[in-house]
Parts: structure tokens; C-alpha cells; sequence
């Protein structure tokens, strides 16, 4: 369990609380707005009401004790600047801040951001390789060359252990999970698992070579 602090209530804001929340954190969210933190009293561990720009306010807050703090203000990029400054000045040990553009990111990065977030263009750009390639069910960004694909099995793999298709020495992918027809996800399958119809792969590789591999399966009409 982390102790973690949320600046900025929006919908991202809700939307990152609720998932810390379900993984078992200690949660503190601050907005200046009391209306956004309203309907979280009685799910976190304690609701703040004030505006992070004043230093007075942030040092109340015993940055210090937090093992994670983000700011999550998407539309005052000025105020999310001041924000990650005056976190990381008084002792913020990890600070994340949400971005919407990438010369914001290369500021918050500057003025004391450990990490910055995109979810927007994140979601957008997975959803548009997600949707543009044939055969792809889901798809991750890891890095600019890198990423993760859930696709169909290759026609001639039906009934073929992992070991006999050997996907890394033949595609240069990986194989990180099997998900099977009734839904069940196997994380790291066993090399002698012989892949059936219905199954879907959960791959890592480069575009380049997923792009390939794609290209052996057919198109569903």
C-alpha cells in the first residue's frame, strides 16, 4: 500500500482515484473546488479543499509523507506548472503531472515533474493503431519502436506448441499471454501449450515485425 496524493478532482482525477482506491492505497484528493471532492468523502482517506498555487497550502499538506503525488490539472497548464514546482520543492519523493501537450511536457519536466503523463493522446493514439490495423484486438505503447498486441493466431500455428513455432527465432516477437475462447488468460504460457483456433496471443515486438506477422493472418471480412 502507497500513501498518494491527487491534486486536481476532474475526470481523470475520479478515474485514477478509483482505480489506487481498488488496489488498496491510502488516497488524500485536493481541489479548490469543494463540488469535485464532494462525492468522495467517505472513499478516501481524506479530502483537502484548497488551491495548490498558494505555498502556504502545499506545505500544510506534509508533502513529505506521500509516496506518490499527482497533478492532475488539465486545463490551467500555469497553475499545474506552479503546482509540480512548489510539490517537488517541498519534498515531493515522486511527482507525476498530467500533460495535454508535448511542449507542456518538456516544462513540467523541467520544473520538477519525475514523470509526465499524456491519457488523452495516450487513448487516442491506441485507439487509432488499434483500429487502422487489421486483426488487432488491443494494443499498448511501450516505447517509440516497442509495443504490445493482442492478435488472432497465424492459420498454420492452429494444433502447434510454442515450442514448435518458435515465434521469437521466426517473427522476433514474444509471446506474453494466451487469451482462450472462454476467456481465460494464460500470463506466460508453457512452451508445450499447442494453440487452438480461438485463441488470441498477447504479443511484444516492433512495429515493423508485428506488421509482418500481421500480414499471415487473413483478414476477417
Amino acid at each position: 500500500m502507497k500513501s498518494i496524493l491527487i491534486i486536481g478532482m476532474g475526470k481523470f482525477g475520479h478515474h485514477l482515484c478509483a482505480d489506487l482506491i481498488k488496489n488498496g492505497n491510502d488516497i488524500m484528493v485536493m481541489d479548490k473546488d469543494e463540488a469535485k471532492v464532494r462525492d468522495l468523502i467517505y472513499d478516501v482517506t481524506k479530502v483537502q479543499i484548497g488551491d495548490c498555487t498558494d505555498p502556504q497550502v502545499v506545505k500544510a499538506l506534509g508533502i513529505n509523507n506521500f509516496d506518490l503525488i499527482f497533478v492532475c490539472i488539465g486545463t490551467n497548464f500555469q497553475s499545474s506548472l506552479e503546482i509540480t514546482s512548489l510539490v517537488k520543492e517541498m519534498g515531493g519523493k515522486y511527482v507525476i503531472s498530467k500533460a495535454n501537450r508535448d511542449v507542456h511536457a518538456k516544462f513540467l519536466l523541467r520544473n520538477g515533474a519525475d514523470e509526465v503523463i499524456y491519457p488523452d493522446r495516450d487513448v487516442a493514439v491506441n485507439l487509432a493503431e488499434r483500429c487502422t490495423a487489421h486483426n488487432v484486438y488491443d494494443y499498448i505503447s511501450i516505447s517509440d519502436e516497442y509495443s504490445i498486441y493482442e492478435i488472432p493466431i497465424v492459420p498454420s500455428w492452429v494444433g502447434k506448441s510454442l515450442k514448435e513455432i518458435d515465434v521469437r527465432a521466426v517473427y522476433n516477437v514474444n509471446v506474453i499471454a494466451i487469451i482462450q475462447s472462454d476467456g481465460n488468460v494464460m500470463v506466460m504460457p508453457k512452451v508445450d501449450y499447442a494453440l487452438q483456433e480461438a485463441d488470441h496471443v498477447k504479443i511484444i515486438g516492433s512495429k515493423e515485425d508485428v506488421a509482418k506477422l500481421l500480414k499471415e493472418i487473413p483478414e476477417k471480412e
